[in-house]
């Protein structure tokens, strides 16, 4: 059995590999495709879950048998620091089996300070990390609304300086964008502190009549015109560039593999 796998579709746009060490999550994210993709009834994806069975095994099993040069996401499915039946020690452990395989990794959540436990193990892998947070909401009664159980933005832009402070990489992921104008809040808060890398813009997908919702051509237009002039990395994903096929991009900024670590 092999844990690591190529994702494909959207997914794929975020990184050439990935790998899921829970399955659940206890974030409750209105937005989340998960249930769906998996089809589980809520009450059975979103709660306290467990480490999947054996994956500890089978991750060294696959870094043995492999070298991968390219990004592996943590993860997919659930998020690696939510409150999870093992306090994260199985996220650790295989952090460091990562690390002593020289693979490069792609860490994405929303557990706030939760991530600053392996903030040690983090710094193992040099240039081949980067560690994420989605942002959805600086306004924190809207954040709760839609992420009950996940971080507060506060405590998220906290860890983006403290990690980048530190010399990791960051990243953030605009994906979903439900309100715009609180992602451009958030994005010209992220540049004034310097505490992001990489940007991932999107918009909310998986939701009823979400393409409806906002002119998704304006959202666009206006995080390049502040993004650009910044001189950041960012890659606009393919669901919202479709909205608005008109904007000019460079190869960069369509490319989802033109700023992902490697090995």
């Amino acid at each position: 059995m092999s844990v690591i796998y190529q994702p494909t579709g959207m997914a794929r746009e975020y990184s050439p590999y990935a790998l899921n060490l829970y399955i659940g999550c206890s974030h409750r994210c209105r937005y989340c495709y998960a249930p769906h993709t998996l089809q589980r009834a809520e009450g059975d994806y979103f709660g306290k879950p467990a480490p999947r069975k054996d994956v500890l095994k089978y991750l060294e099993r696959d870094l043995q048998k492999n070298i991968y040069h390219e990004q592996i996401l943590l993860s997919f499915i659930g998020d690696v620091y939510c409150d999870n039946a093992d306090n994260s020690q199985t996220t650790r452990a295989a952090l460091e089996l990562l690390s002593a395989y020289h693979a490069p990794v792609a860490v994405l959540s929303k557990g706030g300070k939760k991530m600053l436990r392996d903030l040690d193990v983090f710094k193992t892998f040099e240039d081949r990390i980067t560690v994420g947070t989605t942002l959805t909401f600086l306004d924190e009664a809207k954040s709760r609304a839609w992420e009950p159980y996940a971080s507060p933005p506060e405590e998220r832009l906290e860890v983006l300086r403290i990690l980048h402070e530190n010399g990791i990489r960051t990243f953030a992921s605009f994906e979903p964008t439900i309100e715009p104008r609180e992602s451009l809040r958030l994005i010209e808060r992220t540049l004034a502190e310097n505490s992001v890398d990489h940007y991932k813009i999107g918009k909310i997908n998986h939701y009823k009549d979400a393409d409806k919702w906002q002119n998704w051509r304006k959202y666009l237009l206006d995080c390049l015109a502040l993004l650009r002039p910044a001189g950041k990395e960012v890659y606009y994903k393919y669901c919202l560039r479709c909205l608005a096929p008109d904007v000019p991009l460079t190869d960069a900024e369509k490319n989802p593999d033109e700023y992902i670590v490697r090995a």
